[in-house]
C-alpha cells in the first residue's frame, strides 16, 4: 500500500528525453516537448500513464497555444475565452442568455426527429451542453477532449471546422497536443468533488444513431458543481475556470512532417465529421441557429 500524497506528477520538459517529477505551473509555461513524428509521441504518452497512475489521461490537439497573461498555455471553455482587460459581464450574460434558448431549440429538433434520449435531455442541462459544444452550435462552460491520442493529433493537425479555413489559408509548421489527467471515468457522468469536475462520455449520452461522438471518441470537460449562469460564474476567479490547471504534459510537432511515416495516417476531416446524411444531430445542429452559431 503507498503512503497517500506521496505521488508525483511526472512530465517531458522541453529538453532532454526521459520523464521527470515536475508541477503543472512548469508544464504550462513551458514551450511544449517537441516530438518527431506520431510513434515517438505514443511511447511518451506510455510513459506518462505508466508514471502518473492515479489519473486517466484524456487529449486535445490545437493548432495554437494559447496563454493567459502570466504565460501560462491556457484551456479555457469556449465560453469564457476573453482576454481579462476585455471582460465583459454583460456580454457573457448574453452568452448564457442565447445558450439557454438554443437548449429549448435542440429539445425541439430532438423531439421533431424522434431521437431516443430525449427524457434524460429535458432533465440534465449539462447533456444538452456536450451535444451543443460538441457539434459546434453554441460556446458553452465544457471543453472538449477525447481519449483517443490520435484523434487529438489529426485535430492538432487540421484544426476544428472553424479554424480550417484559416489553416487553409496558413500552413502551420507547428501543432500542440495537451495530455490532461482527470479522475477515474465511470458512467455516462463522472463527477469529483475533490477536483472540482465533471467528465461527460459523449458516447452514453448521444442517440446510437449520432457517429461523430462515436468516431471522435469525445469527451467533455466541465466544472463541479456546473456554472450555469453569468451570476454565479462571479463567484469564480477568471483564471479558476481553466483546464489547464488539469495539464499533465505539453507536446508539439510539425503537422508537415509528423505523419510522414508511413506506420500512422492522420484522420481528414471527412472522417472525423460524418456527413448530416449519416449522423441526425449533424443535421440538427446545421438547422439550430446557424447565424447565432457564426456570430460566437
Amino acid at each position: 500500500m503507498q503512503t497517500i500524497g506521496v505521488q508525483d506528477l511526472w512530465s517531458f520538459k522541453d529538453h532532454g528525453t526521459d520523464a521527470e517529477p515536475v508541477d503543472c505551473d512548469e508544464v504550462r509555461r513551458s514551450n511544449g516537448h517537441e516530438v518527431s513524428d506520431y510513434l515517438d509521441l505514443a511511447k511518451k504518452i506510455a510513459e506518462l500513464q505508466f508514471r502518473n497512475r492515479d489519473y486517466v489521461l484524456l487529449y486535445r490537439g490545437q493548432p495554437r497555444d494559447y496563454r493567459d497573461h502570466d504565460g501560462r498555455s491556457t484551456l479555457e471553455p469556449a465560453i469564457f475565452r476573453r482576454s481579462p482587460r476585455d471582460w465583459n459581464l454583460n456580454a457573457l450574460s448574453e452568452k448564457f442568455n442565447s445558450l439557454e434558448l438554443i437548449e429549448q431549440k435542440l429539445l425541439e429538433g430532438f423531439k421533431n426527429a424522434d431521437l431516443i434520449g430525449l427524457e434524460e435531455l429535458a432533465r440534465h442541462r449539462i447533456l444538452r451542453w456536450a451535444i451543443l459544444q460538441h457539434y459546434e452550435v453554441h460556446v458553452t462552460p465544457l471543453l472538449d477532449v477525447t481519449q483517443s491520442l490520435r484523434i487529438a493529433a489529426s485535430f492538432a493537425s487540421s484544426g476544428t471546422k472553424s479554424e480550417r479555413k484559416r489553416l487553409e489559408r496558413q500552413k502551420s509548421e507547428e501543432a500542440y497536443l495537451y495530455v490532461i489527467g482527470v479522475p477515474n471515468i465511470s458512467g455516462a457522468i463522472s463527477a469529483s468533488a475533490e477536483a472540482g469536475l465533471q467528465i461527460i462520455r459523449l458516447a452514453s449520452v448521444c442517440p446510437p444513431r449520432a457517429l461523430r461522438p462515436h468516431v471522435q471518441e469525445g469527451y467533455l470537460l466541465g466544472e463541479y458543481p456546473e456554472i450555469g449562469t453569468h451570476a454565479q460564474k462571479q463567484l469564480y476567479g477568471l483564471p479558476e475556470i481553466d483546464f489547464g490547471k488539469r495539464l499533465v504534459a505539453k507536446f508539439r510537432f510539425n503537422p508537415q512532417e509528423f505523419w510522414t511515416g508511413g506506420q500512422f495516417q492522420m484522420i481528414g476531416p471527412r472522417a472525423l465529421y460524418p456527413s448530416p446524411s449519416q449522423d441526425p444531430l449533424c443535421d440538427l445542429a446545421n438547422k439550430l441557429n446557424p447565424e447565432l452559431r457564426r456570430s460566437l
